[in-house]
C-alpha cells in the first residue's frame, strides 16, 4: 500500500466525496465493493463519514447539505489549495462561479465548492490537519479524476488560468481528452475530456480495484448497472458502474505491470 500523508501539490485532485440519500445502505454497498471500511460520524460533522483502506483516508460519504440534494447524485472531486481565498479569485477569474463559499471545518481545513464554465461542478481543498488521501495506487483508494466538460478549449483554458494545469494531449477521432499536470507534481494528476452527448458536464472518479470483474459481479448483486462495460488499455481493466443513488464511477484494474511514464 502506497501511503501520502503531506500534502499535495496546488491543483490536485486530493479528495473526493459523495452526498447519500441513505448512509448506511451506501456504506454497505462500498464496503463490500472496494473495501472499504468507515469512521465513526458525530454531529459536528453534520453525518459525514471518512472511508478508510487499512485504516488510511480514501473518501468521504454523507447526507446532503440542506437545499442541495438536487438533481442527479455524483462523486466531487476536490483540488489542493494552500490558499483557498486565493483559489476563488482564481477560479471566478477564469469564468467559474462560486457555489458554496470557502467555509472552515474546524482545524481539518476550508472547503468550498464551484462550476467551471461548462458547468461541471468540483470542490477546492485548503489543507489543514487533513491533507487530502493518505493511500494511493491500492486497492480501495482513487485511481484518476478527470473533468468531462461541456466544450473542451473552453474547459482547458479554465483550468490552466485557474490552477495552472497544463496538458499532454491524447485526442483521437471521435474524442477530445488530455492529461493534466500541476507545477511541483510528479507524474500526470488527472484528465480532462468532453463530455458525451446530452449528459451534464461533470468530474468523474475511478477506484482501484483487484480485479474488475469481480468488483462488477459484487455491484449489480446489489442493484448496480454497468454503464460502460468492462475493456482493457495499457493502463489496466476498466468498466463504469452505479452506486446506490445512481451515481457512475469507474473501476480500474491495474495491469500486472505498469506502463512506463
Amino acid at each position: 500500500m502506497a501511503i501520502h500523508k503531506d500534502s499535495w501539490p496546488a491543483g490536485t485532485p486530493v479528495w473526493v466525496d459523495l452526498s447519500v440519500s441513505d448512509p448506511q445502505a451506501s456504506r454497505e454497498f462500498y464496503a463490500d465493493v472496494l473495501g472499504w471500511e468507515f469512521t465513526a460520524s458525530g454531529e459536528d460533522f453534520g453525518g459525514y463519514f471518512m472511508a478508510l483502506v487499512e485504516g488510511e483516508p480514501a473518501a468521504g460519504l454523507a447526507p446532503p447539505m440542506e437545499g442541495m440534494d438536487q438533481g442527479p447524485h455524483v462523486w466531487t472531486t476536490y483540488l489542493g489549495s494552500h490558499d483557498i481565498e486565493a483559489a476563488t479569485e482564481a477560479v471566478t477569474g477564469a469564468g467559474g462561479s462560486v457555489v458554496l463559499p470557502p467555509m472552515q471545518l474546524e482545524t481539518l481545513g476550508s472547503m468550498g465548492l464551484y462550476t467551471d464554465p461548462t458547468g461541471a461542478v468540483f470542490g477546492v481543498w485548503q489543507y489543514g490537519d487533513h491533507t487530502g488521501f493518505n493511500v494511493y495506487d491500492s486497492p480501495g483508494s482513487v485511481s484518476w479524476c478527470e473533468a468531462m466538460v461541456g466544450e473542451f478549449e473552453t474547459g482547458k483554458e479554465f483550468y490552466a488560468r485557474a490552477f495552472d494545469f497544463s496538458y499532454e494531449d491524447m485526442s483521437g477521432d471521435g474524442f477530445s481528452y488530455a492529461m493534466f499536470s500541476v507545477p511541483g507534481g510528479e507524474r500526470p494528476a488527472g484528465g480532462i475530456g468532453l463530455v458525451d452527448g446530452e449528459q451534464p458536464p461533470y468530474w468523474a472518479v475511478t477506484f482501484n480495484v483487484p480485479d474488475t470483474d469481480a468488483a462488477i459481479e459484487r455491484a449489480t448483486a446489489r442493484g448496480s448497472r454497468v454503464l460502460m462495460e468492462p475493456y482493457d488499455f495499457e493502463f489496466g481493466r476498466v468498466a463504469v458502474i452505479s452506486g446506490p443513488d445512481g451515481e457512475p464511477f469507474g473501476v480500474i484494474q491495474p495491469p500486472a505491470e505498469a506502463p512506463a511514464g
